[in-house]
C-alpha cells in the first residue's frame, strides 16, 4: 500500500471528481439547470405524467403503454399494505430518525419476501415495485405512530401520492394538492449517480438480496 503522501496522482475524497460507471436512468446538466429521466426532459415529464409513470419509465426504460400503466398501478397498489410485525418494528423504533426508521423495516420485509433469494432480473423488478409500494406506508406509519396516532391503512383506490398525504393526514387530498405533491415526487425520483446509488450498487455487487 502506498501512502497518500507518496502518490503523484489527485487524491479524491468521497466520491466527489469520480468516475466509476454509466447510467441512461437520468443524466443533470448542472450547467443548463436540465434534468432529464431516460432522456425526457424533467419539464414534459412534470407536466404531463405521473409519478406512476416516471416509476415505470426509471425501471422498465420507456413510458408505458396505456394497459402496461393500468397494469403496473394495479401491481404498485396491490402491494402497498406491510405485514403487522413490520408495524411493531416502527413501533419499537419509533424515536430513531425517519431515515433509520425506514432502513430497519425495509431490512424486515426481506422476512416476509418469498423471493428475496431470487436475484433474476425479473424477480428482482418484481421486488423493487413492492418496496416502491410499500415505502410510502412505512414513512407515513412511523410519522403518525412518533405523534401518538395509529397508521392509516393505504386506499387501494387511490395513487402514490394521494395515499401518501391521506395515511399521514387520514384525510384524502382534493386534486390540487394530490397533483403538487405528484410533481414533487417526480421532481426527485432519481438524480444520477448519488452517494446513495453508489452505495445500493456497491452492496448489490456482493450478491445480496434487494
Amino acid at each position: 500500500m502506498i501512502c497518500a503522501k507518496e502518490e503523484a496522482g489527485t487524491l479524491h475524497r468521497g466520491l466527489r471528481e469520480v468516475y466509476i460507471d454509466r447510467t441512461t436512468s437520468s443524466y443533470i446538466d448542472g450547467k443548463e439547470g436540465k434534468l432529464y429521466y431516460r432522456g425526457y426532459n424533467i419539464d414534459d415529464l412534470a407536466t404531463n405524467c405521473s409519478f406512476e409513470e416516471i416509476i415505470y419509465l426509471v425501471m422498465m426504460g420507456d413510458l408505458p403503454t396505456e394497459s402496461e400503466l393500468t397494469n403496473f398501478t394495479t401491481e404498485l397498489r396491490s402491494n402497498m399494505t406491510i405485514p403487522d410485525q413490520i408495524v411493531d418494528v416502527i413501533r419499537a423504533t419509533k424515536e430513531a430518525h425517519p431515515m433509520d426508521v425506514l432502513r430497519t423495516a425495509v431490512s424486515a420485509l426481506a422476512a416476509f419476501d418469498d423471493e428475496v433469494d431470487d436475484n433474476s432480473p425479473e424477480a428482482t423488478l418484481r421486488k423493487g415495485t413492492r418496496l416502491t409500494a410499500q415505502a410510502p406506508t412505512i414513512v407515513t406509519a412511523h410519522a403518525r405512530i412518533r405523534d401518538g396516532k395509529d397508521p392509516v391503512q393505504p386506499d387501494p383506490n387511490l395513487g402514490l401520492a394521494a395515499n401518501f398525504l391521506y395515511m399521514i393526514t387520514g384525510e384524502k387530498p382534493d386534486k390540487e394538492m394530490e397533483r403538487v405533491f405528484d410533481v414533487c415526487l417526480i421532481l426527485h425520483a432519481d438524480h444520477t449517480f448519488n452517494a446513495s446509488t453508489f452505495a445500493a450498487r456497491e452492496v448489490a455487487s456482493t450478491r445480496a438480496h434487494m
